[in-house]
């Protein structure tokens, strides 16, 4: 009897281990997000059913491409919660991303989603870094049609180096998997990390992290 409870609480555990490892789980066909809700939900709180229209479900417009005219060369167009609000507790979402010549999406990470991405044109220098201590990093070089993951919470980056444009797909395993960029995150917080702080972290000059800060 005791061994039963045992393993009857150590399924409980697991249960509750899969709840809180991922996006809320459906409950019913779907939860269009209210966005117009004062409720605050881990999410968002569901539109009334009878009020949901296929325009709930819908985005237009991925066949567009991202304006990479920037620093990085790259641009990431996002089709997440926020686009369509039908996404809301389905965990899943996409993002298109666009390639200029040598163009970066440079190291980041999303704090709670895998990401899956396949290769519509050109070809990407990619990979990611295992956590401490073994910081290995993985890369690979993607062609067309090629697909690589980059597990939740890595660093990871993708890099055209051919001299045309790129374009990819990727799939995340969340409705709203965020990103943090590590350059922007460590060098462009709002109010700074101390210069005394990240000259000890990084082994370097203040006047180089000074420098550095001023770019963000």
């Amino acid at each position: 009897m005791a061994l039963r409870a045992f393993f009857l609480a150590a399924l409980l555990a697991l249960s509750c281990f899969d709840a809180f490892a991922s996006d809320p789980s459906l409950l019913q066909d779907f939860c269009v997000a209210d966005k117009s809700s004062t409720v605050r939900v881990n999410g968002f709180a569901c539109k009334n059913a009878n009020d949901v229209v296929a325009e709930d479900f819908f985005f237009k417009g991925l066949h567009l491409a991202g304006n990479t005219t920037n620093k990085q060369g790259s641009n990431v167009t996002a089709v997440n919660v926020a686009q369509i609000a039908g996404l809301n507790t389905m965990g899943i979402s996409l993002v298109r991303i666009d390639y200029a010549p040598y163009g970066l999406n440079p190291p980041h990470t999303h704090p709670r989603a895998t990401e899956i991405l396949t290769v519509l044109e050109g070809q990407l220098y990619v990979g990611f870094v295992t956590s401490n201590p073994d910081n290995k990093l993985l890369t690979k070089v993607l062609g067309k049609g090629d697909v690589f993951v980059f597990p939740q919470g890595l660093i990871h980056f993708q890099f055209n180096y051919g001299t045309s444009k790129a374009v990819a797909i990727a799939g995340l395993s969340s409705q709203n998997p965020g990103v943090i960029t590590v350059a922007n995150t460590v060098f462009g917080s709002e109010p700074s990390i101390s210069d005394d702080i990240l000259a000890k972290a990084f082994q370097v000059d203040k006047n180089i992290i000074d420098r550095i800060q001023a770019q963000f």
